[in-house]
């Protein structure tokens, strides 16, 4: 394609026609050169190729457009209203060697005859006959001035479209007043401005007819400008973003989460500055594909060498995102306890209950368990009383009363779950176990409201006669007053009667016998207020 618009533009139109294949059997009815310059005035007129980047560089064609190995498409051309593929053709030469030219099918739908078929580009109607006989580079001085005068219209028309999307938008989409939205709008303002100016350029440059010649020279640079538009777009949302999200963050008083939203952003625009610099070259014609290639081993033995920075980086975006602590949070992390003082981008500084300064990598860090005080909205108030095995059952049951009064009473205990239980008869006690939830804002006021509650049951426990046991063994030395005969010979008594009566149920009970005995000790106990409400 370049040959092609190199010889028409040189106007050797004997060394255009060796890119034009002709059916054999017409061959010696058609005069090649004449072929070659009724193509030009088809793409002059009404014709477009794809800008050389989108072409493929390769011998063989572009593998993968569903056309065959032989064929390629490399454009579009209108005859007679009718739109059509310009396509080429791999034929070989005499030694063998690949030769890609027009194909005899795209040839063959060529006009022969200029004006017959196609009109006059309105460029040459409206251009003086001494511009369109002075010609600079093969083209009339007229193209190349319709060139900058449809440049500057375009540029006007697209600055009215957006300049009235944006002054629109707002009063149809109350979001867009506001941030993000209203930043994200803004955003989008120049980049589609150029967009449009590509837009129109290319679109008006093909209906007034400007020679293929200017339009392919020009190709190139549209498509740059239109992807640099793009990156562009990419890097105005990028700052638009994180422009909104690091005041959110620094409103908060989230420093650290500032940092790595700067962080992020540079990160981001590196990455865009090297994208765009592969499409540059690739769009001069560079081969990229060996610096691809050595940007991912350069990236690999830099993601290798820098691995524990990089995983530091992901652990701080973590703790970013999760927040599983802020900067002044009581906390527990590991075996570390303690009150974050400071979240960083390599690592988390957390100030101790001795006053020291402990310092956790965020990889590691964000890897822990991490315990979070701050948050707890109760506290557990949970404690275990052991009592001394001379407290009779009656005394118990005061104690269960009375005990369970304070934690239904007290204006900081919640009322559910509130309960006291007599849970266990220990080895050297007799085991009362309390569960319940203490209203506190913090720690402090919540070692307040636990030492009432101690307090106030001590009193109670005293009130009962009773006392805690201590985690030891007593020595009782009294008279021994064995064992109640009486008691023992009723039991005996008992016993003989079952083996009698083979009623003796060891070593399990009969099914009637469970039936018979299901439900019959009352419950709750005599005299409980819950019995009478039941009943």
């Amino acid at each position: 394609m370049s040959g092609f618009i190199k010889a028409v533009a040189r106007e050797d139109y004997a060394k255009a026609a060796n890119f034009l294949r002709v059916d054999p059997s017409l061959q010696e009815n058609q005069d090649e050169t004449k072929l070659a310059q009724a193509l030009q005035r088809l793409l002059d007129q009404s014709g477009t190729i794809f800008p050389y980047s989108l072409i493929s560089n390769d011998t063989e064609g572009n593998q993968e457009d569903n056309l065959g190995p032989n064929l390629e498409r490399v454009g579009t051309a209108t005859v007679n209203g009718e739109s059509f593929d310009l396509m080429l053709e791999k034929v070989e030469d005499s030694t063998g060697a690949p030769v890609w030219q027009f194909s005899s099918q795209t040839v063959s739908r060529i006009p022969l005859k200029a004006g017959e078929e196609i009109s006059t580009p309105l460029v040459n109607k409206l251009s003086p006959y001494v511009l369109e006989e002075n010609k600079w580079g093969g083209v009339p001085v007229s193209h190349w001035l319709a060139i900058l005068i449809l440049l500057i219209v375009a540029y006007f028309i697209a600055w009215g479209i957006t300049r009235l999307v944006l002054v629109v938008t707002p009063i149809f989409w109350h979001r867009a007043r506001t941030e993000p939205t209203a930043g994200i709008v803004k955003a989008f303002t120049l980049p589609l401005r150029i967009c449009l100016t590509v837009w129109v350029f290319v679109a008006a440059s093909q209906q007034v007819g400007l020679s293929i010649i200017v339009r392919q020279r020009f190709s190139e640079v549209t498509f740059i400008v239109f992807m640099a538009a793009v990156l562009l777009l990419l890097w105005r949302l990028i700052d638009a973003t994180t422009q909104f999200t690091g005041r959110r963050l620094a409103h908060r008083n989230n420093m650290a989460g500032v940092s790595a939203v700067l962080f992020v952003r540079r990160a981001f625009k590196l990455a865009l500055m090297v994208i765009g610099c592969i499409i540059l070259l690739d769009s001069f014609g560079f081969d990229v594909t060996t610096g691809i290639a050595a940007l991912g081993i350069g990236g690999i033995a830099l993601a290798l060498g820098a691995q524990k920075t990089v995983e530091n980086f992901v652990g701080s975006v973590t703790l970013i995102a999760d927040q599983p602590v802020r900067v002044g949070d009581f906390c527990k992390v590991g075996d570390t306890v303690g009150t974050v003082e400071q979240i960083g981008m390599r690592s988390t500084r957390i100030r101790t209950l001795e006053r020291t300064i402990v310092t956790i990598p965020n990889g590691e860090f964000s890897s822990l368990k991490i315990e979070n005080y701050a948050h707890r909205d109760r506290f557990w108030f949970h404690p275990k009383f052991g009592l001394r095995f001379e407290t009779s059952p009656d005394q118990m049951r005061y104690l269960l009363v009375e005990l369970r009064k304070i934690l239904y009473a007290h204006p900081k205990v919640d009322p559910d779950p509130a309960r006291i239980r007599f849970t266990e008869i220990g080895a050297d006690s007799l085991n009362l176990e309390i569960f319940a939830y203490v209203n506190a804002i913090d720690f402090n006021q919540f070692l307040e409201i636990q030492e009432d509650l101690y307090l106030r049951m001590m009193d109670v426990i005293e009130e009962s006669g009773t006392g805690f046991a201590f985690p030891s063994q007593t020595l009782y030395i009294a008279k021994d007053q064995g064992v109640s005969k009486d008691k023992t010979t009723e039991a005996e008594e008992q016993v003989r009667k079952w083996r009698k009566t083979g009623n003796m149920q060891i070593p399990n009970f009969t099914p009637e016998h469970i039936s018979k005995l299901s439900n019959t000790i009352p419950y709750p106990p005599e005299g409980s207020i819950m019995r009478s409400k039941t009943s």
